[in-house]
This record gives structure tokens, sequence and C-alpha cells, in this order.
């Protein structure tokens, strides 16, 4: 998880540290799944924003971290407004992966079915312009969940 707050001098080192994560996985030919997120604390809480232009900025600084991104996956939450997945994840070529877990019900199922939207409507070229994948997989779905997301897809 990449949380980038940016009142949180820490986030800089954050920001450093994932780099040379992913560099160091590269190395190895290793996948790595970045899960970023913009936050901020509000009454000592972390609080991720899921707002669309939040989650764009997220994934837009986790795919230029490190000196390559050949084996680096993104892990994108579903945005508050499901209608804007298509544009968020047009920010990024990275393999993507949609977070599900318990919300896979609500807004993580009609997320899958609007990037399902986007592969048909981009004639086959893919998720984010032809660079992966969306599947919820996160805790809280059974296999039909599964079934269903690749149903879509």
């Amino acid at each position: 998880m990449l949380r980038i707050d940016y009142d949180d001098p820490g986030s800089l080192t954050t920001l450093v540290s994932a780099a040379r994560a992913i560099d160091d996985m590269a190395a190895h030919r290793l996948p790595v799944f970045v899960e970023p997120f913009l936050s901020r604390r509000i009454a000592g809480h972390v609080r991720n924003d899921l707002g669309a232009e939040a989650v764009t900025k997220s994934l837009t600084i986790a795919s230029g971290l490190g000196a390559t991104s050949a084996y680096t996956w993104l892990k994108v939450p579903v945005t508050e407004r499901v209608e804007d997945m298509e544009r968020v994840l047009a920010a990024s070529m990275l393999p993507v992966v949609l977070l599900g877990g318990v919300t896979w019900g609500g807004r993580a199922r009609r997320g899958v079915r609007a990037v399902a939207g986007g592969v048909a409507v981009a004639d086959g070229a893919g998720v984010g312009g032809g660079a992966g994948v969306a599947l919820s997989v996160g805790r809280g779905c059974g296999g039909g969940a599964v079934d269903t997301a690749v149903g879509l897809l």
C-alpha cells in the first residue's frame, strides 16, 4: 500500500522506498503490486480519497516509480463514481487489478462492469489502453464473484 499525503513530509521517503522496492523486484523479474492512494489525516485518522481526480493522480504517481514498470501491477480502488473508472484507468498503461474485498457486492462489481464496458468500447484494446485485465480478487470474494468478473470481461 502506497499512501501519499501532500501534507506529510514522510510521503517523500515512502515514495523513494517504494521506487527502490520496485527496482529490486524488477531485478529479480518478480511482479510487484502497488496499491496507491492519495490520503490525508482527518481528526487523527488516515482517509483515502476515492474521488476520480485523486485516484487518477495516485495511479499516475505510482506508474512512474522505479527504473522500469515491466513487472509492476496497480491495485486500484473503484472510484466514488463508478462511471469515472474508464477515464481513471486510461491514465496508466500498467496492468490493473481492481480492489474489491468486502465491497464486491457494491462499487467493485459496478466498477468491473464499467471497465468491461470500456474494453468493448475500445474495440478489444483492453483495460487502460491495452495494458491489463481488471478483476476483483480481494477478501470476501467467493469463487462465484470471480467467475462473474471473468464473465463480464
